[in-house]
């Protein structure tokens, strides 16, 4: 029998992007991080104190888009390393406490699938408008969503990338070949997959027009009744993978990416016999404003309760502008995948953000995601040279679109200089000599640093924060936060100009207190 309240529900899942995590094994020799590397840093996520990891793909690509361009959903990159060593992460993964969650990228293949040479019935193809593409349809990464084929009038769809073609899910063998696609990892013993851009699959087949205005981004958080995403019949798909998962034991989980209009539209991803957690973007997305972040907590957890799924809260993920940075600007909401990189920033004032920011994100009920780097404090490279970005929103955009490369740039790890024991000589993308002072293990044993905060917020959530249990607190100023979670646990977070009080035994802190006040930008866990 299941845990009546399985692991997931209350997890916090540090994700792993692979390239730029750790290199111990054949990335080495190209710059990159890969599966030895993960496995090697096992012990610092274990002390960390996180419940899982999620890492982003592994599997053979192009690399069109940083893996998720996928030219085998069932086997690993030889540059990232092998089957066996994927084997040998998830055994050492489970002894030391940590779950390991995989993504699975549906919505479409790399061109250099062998389908998309041999089955070309299985994806999106039609034929134009005379010279012109089958409907108006954007990509995501910038300009039409159409490539024509060669020597032909047919067209194939891509959301993404051209380099990556869109699958055809009102075809029968699709769904039977992604069923075995998820047996293959939950059978080699992965504990849930996160599965990337489910809305996407859900494409109005008829593909009329969707009305784009020129030039309009890709902001499927707004979209209503769109043609393009989320239409109703991908719920038949995702009911179908749930079925998949819930014939193996363990509590195995699916966690949805599904950017949509609001959090009633997310929430129907995780309707029983659905998807059981859901990325909350309203959240990743949401300014440092106390009316703000309050709306987006309430109204999360309101679309949530009839269906019973705990919410998931995240600051930064591989796609958006490191939330330091962030937090750091005039406007700090986070923009469309890396669309609003290239304002100034205040770092310091960021950090101290960002601080106060992860306890009031793992204070909250439910499931926490974390960044990788995230606890080192670590902000956007913005500074990039042109010659190295490598994001197909730099290049689909002519340049005048920075893109994510500057949150994916390598972690630092120790030594006082590039590439801070990285384990490749000379990683995809150059560090900056400034985290000599951020690296993991300048920061360990510093009860003041970013690393220690994180590790002494897990181990106090983990003690403490047990249940589901939250309510605001009444009569409190409009700009500070305050919440319980039962008999004995408060937070309070400080968005306002002047310090406020405390009441209560401090827990822990995210940055000094002024004479027992709480600071502005600063947060505080009491006993209460």
């Amino acid at each position: 029998m299941s845990d009546p309240s399985p692991w997931w529900r209350h997890a916090v899942v540090h994700e792993v992007y692979v390239r730029s995590f750790a290199a111990a094994g054949a990335g080495r020799a190209h710059g990159i991080g890969d599966v030895e590397g993960i496995r090697s840093r096992l012990p610092y996520l274990a002390q960390l104190g996180v419940d899982a990891l999620w890492i982003t793909p592994w599997y053979p690509s192009p690399m069109a888009d940083g893996g998720y361009d996928v030219a085998d959903h069932c086997a690993v990159d030889p540059r990232l390393g092998t089957l066996a060593d994927v084997e040998a992460l998830l055994a050492d993964a489970h002894a030391h406490g940590l779950r390991v969650l995989v993504d699975l990228v549906p919505n479409h293949t790399s061109v250099q699938h062998p389908w998309f040479t041999e089955r070309p019935d299985l994806y999106v193809l039609r034929p134009g408008r005379g010279e012109a593409s089958p409907n108006d349809w954007i990509s995501a990464f910038g300009g039409p969503a159409w490539t024509r084929l060669p020597d032909s009038d047919l067209w194939y769809l891509h959301t993404f990338a051209p380099e990556q073609p869109d699958l055809d899910w009102s075809v029968d063998e699709v769904r039977d070949r992604f069923d075995e696609i998820l047996r293959f990892w939950l059978d080699l013993g992965v504990d849930g997959l996160r599965v990337d851009a489910v809305p996407a699959i859900g494409k109005d087949l008829a593909l009329p027009d969707a009305g784009h205005a020129p030039g309009a981004l890709f902001e499927s958080g707004r979209w209503v009744d769109s043609p393009q995403w989320d239409g109703d019949w991908v719920h038949e798909v995702v009911a179908r993978w749930r079925s998949v998962v819930d014939a193996y034991p363990g509590d195995r989980v699916l966690v949805s990416e599904s950017v949509v209009a609001g959090p009633e539209r997310a929430a129907r991803y995780v309707r029983p016999g659905e998807m059981h957690t859901t990325f909350n973007f309203d959240h990743l997305r949401c300014p440092w404003d106390p009316a703000a972040l309050r709306s987006v907590v309430d109204a999360t957890l309101a679309a949530l309760a009839p269906t019973g799924a705990p919410a998931t809260w995240v600051l930064s993920n591989h796609d958006e502008t490191r939330h330091v940075t962030r937090f750091g600007r005039a406007h700090t909401g986070a923009g469309v995948m890396g669309f609003d990189a290239g304002a100034p920033a205040d770092l310091e004032l960021g950090l101290r953000r960002a601080r106060a920011a992860a306890l009031l994100m793992l204070a909250l009920p439910g499931s926490a995601y974390l960044y990788q780097g995230e606890e080192l404090g670590l902000p956007e490279v913005t500074d990039l040279p042109d010659e190295v970005l490598q994001d197909p929103t730099f290049v689909r955009s002519g340049g005048a679109v920075r893109g994510r490369d500057g949150c994916r740039v390598p972690l630092p790890w120790s030594g006082s200089a590039p590439p801070f024991g990285f384990g490749a000589d000379h990683p995809w993308l150059p560090q900056p000599a400034s985290w000599a002072e951020l690296t993991a293990a300048a920061q360990e044993g510093d009860p003041a640093s970013t690393l220690q905060l994180y590790r002494a917020a897990l181990a106090l959530r983990r003690a403490r924060l047990t249940d589901e249990q939250f309510g605001w607190d009444d009569g409190t100023p409009a700009d500070v936060l305050s919440f319980g979670r039962g008999a004995g646990f408060r937070c309070v977070v400080n968005l306002g100009p002047d310090p406020a009080p405390l009441a209560g035994e401090v827990l822990l802190a995210s940055g000094p207190l002024v004479d027992g006040r709480l600071p502005t930008d600063t947060a505080a866990w009491l006993a209460s």
